[in-house]
């Protein structure tokens, strides 16, 4: 099947001997036209004897989602197959370029009859919803990245003098000022006693005196803005706003994650290695599943797309790099945590300097192999059940 962002559908039929059979097929993305994919199915099995089908489709966005959903409702065999290979796969056919949902379907077909396929893996509720709180994660920490760099340049363009008083302007006392004294203008005309009395109105720990001489001072001899004050003035009260809500959503999202994660059995024990944090490991365990169904790490490593790829011809070797064909964010998640073990975790210190030095790999690459050691240790917790043993992680030489 060819899926659609249209809600509009396309399905082919191919036999195991690579035959089309029937006519191709257009349905739409609700009950009414899944069930007519069913009827139009169940034709195709009583008119050619099929007793089983196989059906395919790629993972576009999350168009599939609901019909997969489906499928699996109605006991079907519902496998993927990999968007990179059907473009790749498109001129098997008809020897031509051209593109068609019609052809697209046909060519999934082609390849599941080939066997290029996966198998959708279905995992427990609290993997799917670390997953959804992890996305809608990224999401809020997106705007309010957007929202921050905004108020950096309100301040360069109205108040530049403020960074000689706040090294971060997101910090308590800058973003209380900005609330309450948002131009020099305001300021020109005011006391020190009365900065620090409206600070008090928001902080039980004001910025101090010197800091509100400081801001008096320099707001009398501001390059700043003297134009369009309402303009400017309307645009930080609405950045403010949205900086407030962007940061009581993302406190309310990671208390979120961590109540799913006391739901998944071995989770604390991975939360209890030095170095590993409650977001890191949602983001493994939501983009992954469940870990105790992989068979080894490596089987993660290649269902993030770090395993190692080498072009070779004879006596020409090519470089060998990261295949980079599977989940971007799970990639994402397994080298900041990485990342995080190598500044706060000492076996894995020991490791990478070992790497470095003795081995003499680059830095980049310990990194690397680092993470692969770090997903064969999650697995191995995860189907065993087993806590952190920091002696077993090191190598026979550098435990001894």
């Amino acid at each position: 099947m060819d899926i659609a962002q249209e809600e509009v559908h396309v399905a082919r039929a191919m036999n195991f001997r690579g035959v089309v059979v029937g006519e191709p097929l257009s349905f739409f993305n609700n009950e009414e036209g899944f069930n007519c994919l069913l009827h139009w199915i169940q034709k195709l099995q009583a008119s050619y004897q099929f007793s089983e089908a196989i059906i395919g489709m790629e993972p576009t966005r999350h168009y599939w989602l609901a019909l997969s959903r489906w499928l699996f409702n109605n006991k079907f065999q519902a496998v993927l197959v990999n968007p990179y290979l059907v473009k790749k796969n498109k001129e098997n056919r008809d020897n031509t370029r051209s593109k068609s949902d019609i052809k697209d379907a046909l060519v999934i077909a082609d390849m599941i009859k080939n066997g290029y396929y996966s198998w959708i893996r279905t995992t427990a509720e609290e993997f799917e919803e670390l997953r959804v709180v992890l996305s809608n994660r990224d999401a809020i920490v997106k705007r309010l990245v957007s929202t921050v760099n905004q108020l950096h340049r309100w301040v360069d363009l109205v108040f530049p003098e403020m960074r000689q008083v706040y090294k971060h302007l997101t910090c308590t006392g800058a973003i209380a000022t900005l609330r309450l004294f948002p131009t020099p203008s305001e300021l020109r005309n005011m006391q020190p006693q009365d900065v620090i009395d409206g600070w008090r109105t928001l902080m039980k720990r004001h910025s101090g005196k010197r800091r509100a001489h400081m801001l008096v001072a320099l707001a009398s001899s501001s390059v700043g803005s003297t134009q369009a004050h309402k303009a400017y003035k309307l645009h930080l009260k609405q950045l403010l706003e949205e900086y407030d809500l962007a940061t009581i959503q993302l406190q309310a999202v990671e208390q979120e994650v961590i109540a799913v994660l006391h739901r998944i059995p071995y989770a604390k024990q991975m939360l209890a290695i030095k170095g590993i944090n409650a977001i890191s490991l949602a983001g493994i365990l939501g983009e992954s599943g469940d870990l105790s169904g992989f068979a080894h790490g490596n089987a993660l490593l290649r269902h993030a797309g770090l395993n190692l790829t080498e072009a070779s011809s004879g006596k020409w070797r090519g470089q060998i790099v990261l295949s980079k064909r599977g989940r971007s964010r799970l990639r994402r998640f397994l080298f900041m945590a990485t990342m995080s073990l190598l500044m706060n975790n000492s076996e894995f210190k020991t490791m990478h300097k070992h790497n470095v030095s003795m081995k003499k790999m680059k830095k980049m690459k310990s990194d690397m192999k680092l993470c692969g050691k770090l997903a064969r240790i999650l697995v191995g917790m995860a189907r065993n059940g087993s806590t952190y043993i920091a002696q077993k992680t090191l190598p026979l030489t550098q435990a001894a």
